[in-house]
This record gives C-alpha cells, structure tokens and sequence, in this order.
C-alpha cells in the first residue's frame, strides 16, 4: 500500500515538474496574433473493408518478388534507349527543336483521349468578348444588380465554360458562388481557371485568398510562391513573395497553437503512464515530442534522420551520392520552401521504395535508380517524395489525430525507421504531390512525363505483387490518366532532357554496390552455415 502511495506520490510531482517545464517552453516560443483554428480534415486512403497491411520494413522489403532480376531489353526498347540518347545530346547542344524532334520519335501519344481544343489567349476587358459572351456577362451583371442567385450563377457558369479565356469570369463566378454558400464549389473555379491560365495574376491572387479563407495556408502559400518563382519579371511577382510569406507565418502560427493546445495532454499522459507501469518512457516521450513540435518541422526532420541514419546502412559512395544530391537540390530549388536543411540518402535495398520526413530528409531506396529507366523517371520520384515535405504531409499527420502515437514512432523511444516506409497519405495528398512534383520536374527542364513514365516502367515490371513504393502510394492507371491530363492541360513539356546515358551509367554502378553487398552477405552466413553441420 505504501508503495503505491510513494508512485503516486512520484508522479504526482512528475506532472507539477512538466507542467512547469511546458509553460517555459510555451513562454519562451514566438506567440502571433493568429487565432488558434481546426485544421482541415483529410481523406482517408483506405476504404473500410479493406484489410490493414503491416507497415514494411527494411527486413522485409529484401525478400519482396518485385526484387528478382529485371528481364533484358527488347530491341525495340533498346531502340528507343538510343533516340532518347540523341534527343538528350541536341537537346544540351541547345539545339532544342531537333531534341523535341527526336523525343517525339520515341515517345508515343498518351493513352488518354484529350480534347483536343487549341487554347486562346486570356482575355481581360469585356469589350473584348464575343456576342455570346457579351450577353452572359450582361446578363450576370444585372443579376447582381437584382440580387437574383439563379438569374447570377447561370449566366456565369455558362460564360466560364464557354468562354474560359476570360478571366474576370471565374474571379466573379467564384465570389458569386462563396457569396451564397458554395465556398468549395467557387475554389474548384480558381483551381480549373489557374491551371488553364497559371500565368495571369489576379486569377491566382483570388485563387491565394479563396485557399486562405478555406484554412489553406501552406497551399495559399505555395500557389502564391510559385507565380512569383515561375514569373520573376512580372511587376506583381514581390507582392506574390510576400503573400506567400505572410501564408507560411499564418500555417506555423496555426501549428504552434495546435501544437500548445495538446502540450498539457501529453504530458498528464505520460506521467499517468508512470504511475501505471513505473516506466519513464512516457513521460519522456510525451516531453520530447512537445518539445520538437514547438520547435517545428526542421526539428521533428534532424532527429527522426539522426536516428534512421543509425538503423539504416546507407550508401555511400561519392558518385551515386552526388548524382542523387545534385538532382534533390535542383528541384529545391524550385519548391518554395526555403527554411529547411534538404538532404537526401541512399539506401542499400532492392525494392523500389522511398520516404520523406518533415524538414526536408528524404532516404531512397537504391532499387529506385535501378528500375527507373532516366534521370527524368528518378526525377519525378524525388519530385514527388519533396513534394511531400514542401506541402507538411508528414508533419500534418503528426499534428492531427493520435499525437503521441504519431510522433513516438518518430523517436528513439518508441518503433522502428522500418515503420517510415509505411507511411501512407490520403488520396488528396498524393494527388497534390502528383501535381506538385511534376510541376517541379517540368520547371527543372526534366521531361515533364518523368513521375507519370515511372508509373508505367513499375506497371509493367510487377508481376505477382507491386513495388513498394506503389503499394504506399495507389492509384496505377488512374493516376497514370491523371498524370497524362495534367501534363496536356498544363502545357508542360513532355520533349524535353530525360537523362537516359547518365543515369545509365549509375545505374549499372548501383546494380555493382547491391551485387557486392550481396556478396558479403552470402560470406558472413557461411561460416555460421558451417558451423552447423
């Protein structure tokens, strides 16, 4: 009985103890004025009746059947091998329009049927509308006048549809439709409006501030940063910047907050974890994951690296090293997110397989380089992982939900980087980071189909059971599609370097480091083996 009363006597002043260390923290971190708000909910990826996969492991993932040896090349693709070869040389040489030449050559028309519509130039004065045109935004206008709901939104909708080049169309569609209730359905306007016309700035300021209003903040920002990034020389790109800026500060404000307002939470449940089974485990674990969520993003990434880097051997030979770091950073560079510290490692397995911490920590599977057929596949896998980062997936996971659970599983105290390869997103966000990544590639000048052809090289290479990574990231011929309709819709430039001799070259030196690490494998069991006969 006396003991019992010591425990809880124990924990009691563990709890007095925490809580005056979190009010220090709390104290001591930068407060804004933004009010603490509900983050927005995300899809699940998993419908309810399917069955639960264990998170993979690095253990796990040598024995997959998508790791046996890759089949020859057929003629036919050895050709087509040859004319990227080409394509890529002119293409370097400057010599632009007899690479685009070449590449047409080799890659054939996507699978998607298209509409096939020439896209006109963006429109800005009324005056310049055709008849019908005119007469939907006569129309719409006096039903503003009126304050007529049907008599506005039907001429509306009629004129972004038919007319879409005009701009001031969406911009008043998308008012209209949040002015009476429709905040989602006006968002999807901007987003139709900014993809057909991402180069027309009122169109993505009002697309930045319908995001903000809707709690969006990280994509407010990164719609903002982008037009600023992609437009340098427009007049309006500084007021971009600092949209994109002001964006950013509101998202980690709204952080901070969630972050505080589970402080206390996680601290009592640890300390109630102490009295229960007498382990200091959880206290110190409910500490540690407050104490690096208020730090951020960079915080939660250096030490859930520090300690992958322990578990997991990486490759580290300066050659492959290099060609990986040299095609991250040139898609940092583009990303927006300039605060983090990116760094990107090499791991010795076979499996195709890649993940991304918050903060800019992205470790990829060897087997990655070696199934991806160019510089531009591998490109839009890293494209896609960063995209991950530079959007906070991973540390909105964290923030959401189970808190303690995400986020132990981060630390040394508690699971395994093993558990890292089964991170799984929603939907929405692969869909973002689709979107994103191949935004990045194209903007890098890689072929913009690099993430969309990588898709199709794993398709084909599965047999039995998929890839990895495609068991973490579903979709297949869907996303495919989407791929394909984003590309044409966007107008990014599918004829442009893919990379193919490079990347062949380390490819074949990543197929020699996996063959030797195999080696030496095989030469420590045989001892043992011996030692049993």
């Amino acid at each position: 009985m006396k003991r019992r009363w010591k425990s809880l006597l124990l924990a009691w002043n563990w709890v007095l103890l925490s809580l005056g260390t979190s009010i220090l923290i709390i104290l001591t971190q930068p407060i804004s004025p933004v009010p603490a708000q509900e983050p927005p909910a995300i899809e699940a990826t998993k419908k309810p009746s399917e069955p639960e996969k264990p998170p993979s492991t690095p253990e796990a993932t040598e024995k997959k059947p998508s790791d046996a040896a890759e089949p020859p090349p057929t003629p036919e693709e050895l050709a087509r091998r040859q004319k990227l070869i080409e394509g890529d040389k002119l293409y370097l040489a400057g010599n632009l329009a007899e690479a685009e030449k070449m590449y047409r050559l080799a890659k054939a028309p996507f699978t998607t049927k298209l509409k096939n519509q020439q896209r006109k130039p963006a429109i800005i004065d009324p005056a310049q509308l055709s008849p019908a045109g005119k007469v939907y935004w006569r129309e719409a206008e006096a039903g503003i006048a009126s304050k007529l709901q049907t008599r506005t939104l039907v001429p509306l909708q009629l004129l972004v549809e038919q007319v879409p080049e005009f701009i001031p169309g969406h911009i008043k569609y998308a008012e209209t439709l949040k002015q009476y209730g429709d905040e989602k359905k006006a968002l999807a306007v901007l987003d139709r409006g900014a993809t057909l016309y991402p180069n027309q700035p009122d169109l993505i300021k009002a697309r930045v501030a319908a995001l903000a209003d809707a709690k969006k903040w990280i994509e407010a920002s990164l719609a903002a940063r982008q037009f600023a990034i992609l437009n340098p020389n427009d007049p309006q790109a500084p007021e971009f910047k600092k949209l994109a800026d002001t964006n950013l500060k509101r998202y980690k404000s709204h952080i901070r907050a969630e972050v505080r307002g589970n402080t206390i939470a996680n601290i009592i449940t640890g300390a109630l974890g102490y009295a229960v089974t007498g382990s200091l485990l959880g206290p110190f674990s409910a500490l540690d994951s407050t104490i690096m969520l208020l730090q951020g993003e960079g915080s939660i990434g250096e030490s859930v690296a520090k300690q992958a880097k322990k578990q997991l051997k990486l490759i580290n030979d300066e050659t492959v090293s290099k060609y990986v770091d040299e095609i991250g950073q040139k898609l940092v560079k583009v990303s927006g997110r300039e605060e983090f510290k990116y760094e990107f490692f090499v791991i010795p397995l076979e499996d195709l397989n890649a993940f991304a911490l918050p903060g800019g920590k992205v470790f990829i599977n060897a087997g990655a380089i070696v199934k991806a057929n160019s510089e531009a596949e591998f490109a839009g896998l890293i494209g896609h992982e960063l995209s991950h980062v530079v959007l906070s997936h991973a540390f909105q996971q964290v923030t959401q939900g189970n808190l303690i659970s995400n986020v132990t599983q981060y630390l040394p105290l508690g699971g395994t980087i093993g558990q890292l390869f089964g991170l799984s997103y929603s939907r929405d966000m692969e869909r973002q980071a689709d979107t994103l990544g191949t935004r990045l590639i194209a903007t890098s000048g890689y072929a913009a189909d690099g993430l969309r052809n990588l898709m199709v090289t794993l398709e084909k290479q599965q047999k039995n059971a998929p890839p990895t990574w495609l068991s973490s990231h579903p979709g297949g011929s869907e996303r495919v599609r989407y791929l394909e309709s984003l590309i044409s819709d966007t107008g990014y430039n599918r004829y442009a370097y893919e990379g193919v001799a490079r990347h062949q070259e380390i490819k074949e030196r990543v197929k020699q480091l996996l063959k030797e690490k195999k080696e030496r494998e095989e030469q420590k069991k045989k001892p043992n083996d011996e030692s049993k006969k």
